[in-house]
C-alpha cells in the first residue's frame, strides 16, 4: 500500500534523475514499466486527510505533510512503515508503528 501521492513522488524522482543524466530515457521507461507492474495498492483516502489528521501528524512530529501521509496510512492500515528517513522513522516508532528498513 502507498499513499495517493506516491506515484507523483516516484515520477518526480525519476524525472530529476533523467534531467541530471543519472539515468537514460531507456532506463526511465524500464523503471516506470517495472513499477507499474508491482502489486501496489494506492490509498484513495490520502488526499482527503491532508488538511486534518495528516496535517496534525506533521505538526505533532515535525514532519512534512508528505511524510506524514505515509505515517497516517500506516496508522490506518495497521501496516509497518518502510522508510530510511530518520525523522519519519522516529515519528512512526513514537506512534507505535513498526518501521522496516532502519534502526530507530
Amino acid at each position: 500500500m502507498a499513499p495517493g501521492l506516491w506515484p507523483v513522488e516516484v515520477a518526480n524522482i525519476i524525472l530529476v534523475a533523467e534531467r541530471k543524466s543519472r539515468i537514460t530515457q531507456a532506463q526511465r521507461v524500464r523503471a516506470l514499466t517495472a513499477l507499474a507492474k508491482l502489486p501496489i495498492r494506492i490509498d484513495t483516502e490520502t488526499v482527503g486527510r491532508a488538511w486534518n489528521s495528516t496535517f496534525d501528524l506533521a505538526l505533532a512530529h515535525g514532519l512534512t505533510v508528505y511524510d506524514a501521509g505515509y505515517l497516517d496510512l500506516s496508522l490506518r492500515s495497521g501496516l509497518p512503515l518502510a522508510t530510511l528517513d530518520q525523522a519519519l522513522g522516529r515519528a512512526a516508532s513514537a506512534c507505535g508503528v513498526p518501521v522496516l528498513g532502519m534502526q530507530v
